[in-house]
Formats: C-alpha cells, structure tokens, sequence
C-alpha cells in the first residue's frame, strides 16, 4: 500500500511547527518555539483544560489515579512474570500531561546514565551535554551552583512538611551504612535524604504551569484541548500536517515546518502506527497505508516496577491517622487552603534513598521511596491502621516490552506488553533489594515508631518467598520510555536531532526516545529532552 497525499481545505489554518500532545515535552516545545515571535506553534491535546482542582494540590495526584477525565487509564497485558496480572498504567490526559498528575519527585538519574546514550552512539547526549539543559530548565529553591540552575521556568523545591517518620528513615538508611545524600541530582546519586519536588509555595508547577502558563497569551500560539490527534499528514515521506478530533469535528492542520509528536511512550508510537510510520505487518493487518516500514516503533518499552514493603506504626503520626479522623481532615483542609501547608503539600516520596544491592556494581540500582502513609494501593482508601510505606525501584530493568496499535481507530486504547522481571537481573535485584529495605526498615532509628511489618510480613523470609512476593504485588512506578528509541541501529525510531529516521519533517520529543531508562524518576530527564530538542528545531529553522 502506499500513503494517501492529504487534502487539505483552502481553510485548514496554516502554521509552522504542530506539535501533538500537551505533556510535559510539548509545554516546553510550545513555550520555547514561540518565545522569539517569529514562528506560528499549534499545540493539540486530547484532553481538557487543567481545571481539575486537585491537579495543583500536590496531594491531590491520589485523587487523579483513576479519574478518566484527565487520565488514560492505560492497563497493561496480562504479565506473565506477575501471574498473569494486567497493570494499571496511569497517564495523564490534560495540559501537561502527565506533569498534572505525577508524583512531582524531581530525580534526573544518574551521570553514567546519559554517558551511556553517548557511548551508545548518541553523540550530544552525554552528561556534559545535557546538564546544561537540566540547568536551564530549573529554578532551584537553593540557588544556582554547578549542577543546578536558578530563574528557569520549572521550580524544583524542599519539602515544606517536615514528618518525624521520614527524619526517622534517613537515620535507619544511616544506620545501615548508606551515606546522607542532600541532593540526588548533584554530585552522586547514592545515599539516603529528602527529595525535592516539582513545586511552587505549596502548589503543582507542572510543565503547564511552569511553561504553558507564561506563554499562553502570545499571539503566534494557539492551544486547543479535546483534540485528539488522529494522524500525521504526509506527501510522500514528509510531514505536512496533522488530523485531529474535536468532539465530533475532524480538522486537519498544515504543518509548514515541522510536525512534532510529544505524546508520551504510549500515544507517540501509537500515532506514529496510526499514520503508517511502524511495523509494516502491523500496519496492513489494520488496514493502514504503511509510508515507512519502521519496526521499531513501539518496540524496546521499558519500565520501573516497584515493590511496597507496609509497615504498622507505634503512633498516631501518619497520614492515615489525618485521613481517616474528620475533623484532624478538615483542619488539614483549613490549613492547606490559608498557608498552603501541611499534609496536601506532600509528593509521591518524602524520603528517598539510592543503594547498590552488590559491592561489584559502579552505582546504585535500587531507588527507596519512602511514605508516611498506607495503603493496599496507590490512589485507593488508606488503612484504617497508623501505617508507613516504603517501596524498592530496580533502577535498569532489562526487561524490554512493546506496544502496538489493535486498531486503526484511534480511540483504541493499544496493547501494552512491558514483561516485569523477564530476566533473572531483574528477579534477583527486587528481591535482593527488598532485603536490603527490610534492614533499613528493622534498624534502631525506626524501633521507636514499629509495630510490625504487614506485608509482606515477616513470615515472607525465602529469596524464593520474596520473589512470589513480587510477582503477587509488583506493580508500575510510572516511568515508561523508549518506545520510539533514539539511535542509530535497525530498531532505532529517531536520529541524535530526534528526527524520525526515513521521514522529513516529523520529529519525536518526549520519553518515548529515550535509549534506555534513567537511574531514576522521568520527569526532569523529559523536561530536559524538550529544552535540548527547542534548541535544535530552532538551529534547523535557519
């Protein structure tokens, strides 16, 4: 088959860069592409406004875990290394994508981590070349010094809430021998400490806050929400324009420069496969004009799992014990709403630490972290029962999956395959890290605030008892990447300038390209894509 030339209407608008998907890459695209004036950007996204309430209390990402309006509600095939269990897979579906309903944890990951891109054939994207990025993109609360930077867009901030319960894990961590570690994206990762997050004064600064926010009012940018993107337009092997839906009206728009696809790991392939960039068996059994046979496109996903250890506490100090008394939940309600302070202010992690699970490896693969609530999970009911959280991430799974459409209905949700811990790396790191958490857990510092653990419960004890233990409860942590992977091999999706390989005009600018996980949490490494990405759309508009 062959592709279709698009017919455009004489009044389909006109602009120079179309850029598919409001997350927390296309607020930064929209945002740079538009500053200097002399480009036209249309940004499209499929779903609403980030209206929603609880998208700016940071708290609030529990309340958006299965609320459809702003989210994809992806789930996963059943897993065959978790007994067959299908995984939730949240997504954000609003301006700012998944920055709306995140975690807020800024991590970037690890130095060797982005080295690695680089020895992979990825020339520009080593550490030395992309701190810069990391630096422009920051407003760090403590100021700027050689890893960090000061009067970007995105706020990176301290904890306001100050809990006994996670001053209490930092000196178990110590206890053990981890080191104290007051900053994660600083010099080293390993070590145990308090995360920063992605706030502003006790508020979400997602990337539409932080970039869509500032640059809304330009006239060379233009927004629409509820637009969902159907499929690139192409002449030939270039990208001209885009189709989208809007309720029920399909409207096409003109792309004189470039189209660029900042979807996310999950909708980016799948609108690449939509509109004939993919598998070319995949494509025609869909009945789908293939315009380049691109196997790689939705091949090579990769994602964190976690594994929750639920302890029950000695005191009336969590948040469980807030939740679940009326009137301690309403002043917290008060509180937040005057001060901006309190239980709402909190992130998906208080405390973290980073751990090596065996003296041979050069940097940690383990990522703890730490909660000072319970519950059997995320997003649901907390326990009845005062109760902490700590979970371990394997930082580099092996484990690699895919995604592929089911439909040429873009409506479709496609079909996630991930294969948790579908090597034994992956198997023997979770439990060896659970191992490593429970003495952290079991040490001194924490005594005073123990009563027991609950799950899995000391029963548990085996490596073999443990590894059932994740297969039973292994779940997300919500880092999906690498699905259109940069590089330079016959899988690889886009080039060092994140063009798709074979296509002119059409780039891809989000996590999906990443060529491996980082060492840590994806928000920041994808905010930073974005800003390296704007310097180079810009450098090729010359």
């Amino acid at each position: 088959m062959t592709a279709q030339l698009p017919s455009f209407q004489s009044d389909d608008p006109e602009f120079d860069y179309v850029i598919v998907g409001a997350g927390s890459a296309g607020c930064v695209l929209a945002n740079r592409l538009s500053a200097n004036g002399k480009h036209s950007v249309l940004l499209l996204e499929a779903g609403p406004k980030d209206s929603n309430i609880w998208i700016h209390v940071p708290l609030g990402y529990g309340r958006l875990f299965k609320e459809k309006s702003v989210n994809w509600m992806y789930q996963t095939e059943p897993e065959p290394e978790l007994g067959g269990r299908q995984v939730f897979q949240p997504r954000g579906k609003t301006l700012g994508g998944s920055s709306s309903i995140n975690g807020l944890l800024y991590v970037r990951g690890q130095h060797e981590d982005y080295d690695r891109w680089r020895q992979l054939g990825n020339a520009g994207w080593g550490y030395d070349d992309v701190l810069p990025y990391f630096k422009k993109a920051e407003n760090q609360a403590r100021g700027a010094d050689q890893f960090h930077g000061a009067g970007g867009p995105l706020p990176v901030s301290d904890l306001i809430l100050s809990d006994s319960l996670s001053k209490a894990f930092i000196s178990a961590a110590v206890e053990t021998g981890l080191p104290y570690n007051p900053d994660f994206n600083g010099a080293s990762q390993e070590g145990v400490g308090l995360f920063q997050t992605t706030t502003r004064k006790g508020r979400r600064a997602s990337a539409s806050v932080a970039y869509l926010g500032p640059a809304k009012n330009r006239s060379n940018l233009t927004v629409e929400t509820s637009a969902l993107g159907q499929r690139i337009l192409f002449e030939g092997r270039r990208a001209v324009g885009a189709e989208y839906r809007q309720g029920s009206v399909v409207r096409r728009a003109r792309a004189r420069k470039e189209v660029l696809v900042s979807s996310g790991a999950y909708n980016s392939p799948q609108l690449l496969q939509l509109s004939g960039v993919g598998p070319a068996d995949l494509l025609r059994k869909h009945g789908i004009d293939v315009v380049l046979d691109a196997p790689g496109v939705g091949h090579d996903l990769q994602d964190h799992m976690q594994v929750r250890i639920v302890m029950r506490c000695s005191q009336p100090i969590t948040l469980n014990d807030t939740i679940n008394h009326p009137i301690r939940r309403t002043l917290t309600g008060v509180r937040y709403a005057l001060f901006r302070q309190g239980w709402l202010t909190i992130a998906a992690g208080t405390a973290g630490a980073f751990f090596k699970t065996s003296p041979r490896l050069a940097t940690p693969d383990i990522q703890v972290h730490f909660l000072p609530f319970s519950t059997d999970k995320m997003g649901e009911k907390l326990h009845d029962f005062s109760g902490f959280t700590a979970s371990v991430c394997q930082l580099r799974p092996e484990s690699r999956g895919s995604l592929r459409i089911r439909s040429a209905d873009p409506t479709v949700p496609p079909e996630i395959r991930i294969n948790y811990m579908s090597t034994e790396t992956d198997r023997t790191t979770n439990v060896e890290g659970l191992k490593i958490l429970r003495k952290i857990l079991h040490a001194p510092a924490l005594k005073p605030f123990v009563v027991e653990e609950v799950d899995p419960g000391l029963k548990v004890a085996t490596d073999a008892e443990l590894l059932e233990f994740c297969r039973q409860r292994g779940t997300t942590i919500y880092h999906p990447t690498s699905t259109c992977r940069m590089g330079n091999d016959a899988l690889a999706v886009v080039d060092q300038r994140l063009t798709v390989r074979g296509i002119e005009g059409l780039r891809v600018v989000d996590g999906s390209i990443m060529p491996d996980l980082v060492s840590g949490n994806t928000n920041a490494p994808i905010i930073m894509i974005a800003e390296k990405a704007s310097d180079m759309i810009l450098e090729d508009a010359r």
